[in-house]
């Protein structure tokens, strides 16, 4: 006993996803993915700017802390991941009616994060804890990616939601 689903028929199928939006889906994985391997090397005790007192008191590194940043890596490149549905014809784990809705929220999401995070980089606190110069340069680009994924996130929503718009 098999459990397929019918295939739609050819006059509901919505257009494909042109090709600008699938690249910008798979570059918000991608720009997720510096940040991610810097944490991660941060986790295993690579040298990344911080020092070693400021990863054990501030990051429990080695400790509990190690579990929260690669979790957290993890998380993240997960996240930068759910933009591949909104280009993908093959498989949709939910029904477009509810995928639409749920992708204009993350874009929003994302939107009102990335400005949080741009006040936490430049707030005094974070700025003490890293090392200057070198460590601050490399920080400074492995994070710059973050803040192109709510405009390229928001792009690939709206590809979606006119895609898949109700047709009369």
């Amino acid at each position: 006993m098999t459990t397929e689903t019918a295939p739609r028929p050819a006059a509901s199928a919505p257009a494909p996803a042109p090709a600008w939006a699938r690249r910008a889906a798979h570059a918000i994985a991608l720009c997720a993915l510096p940040s991610g391997l810097w944490r991660i090397a941060m986790a295993s005790g690579v040298y990344v700017g911080y020092s070693d007192q400021v990863l054990r008191d501030i990051f429990d590194i080695p400790g509990w802390g190690v579990a929260y940043v690669v979790g957290l890596s993890v998380l993240i490149e997960l996240g930068a991941l759910f933009p591949l549905l909104l280009v993908s014809d093959r498989w949709l784990p939910v029904p477009p009616g509810v995928l639409a809705p749920l992708a204009w929220t993350a874009s929003g999401v994302l939107v009102l994060v990335a400005l949080w995070q741009l006040v936490v980089a430049l707030t005094v606190e974070s700025q003490t804890y890293l090392a200057s110069g070198t460590a601050q340069t490399v920080w400074g680009l492995v994070f710059a990616p973050l803040f192109a994924i709510p405009a390229l996130m928001t792009a690939v929503t709206w590809s979606y939601a006119k895609r898949h718009r109700a047709r009369p």
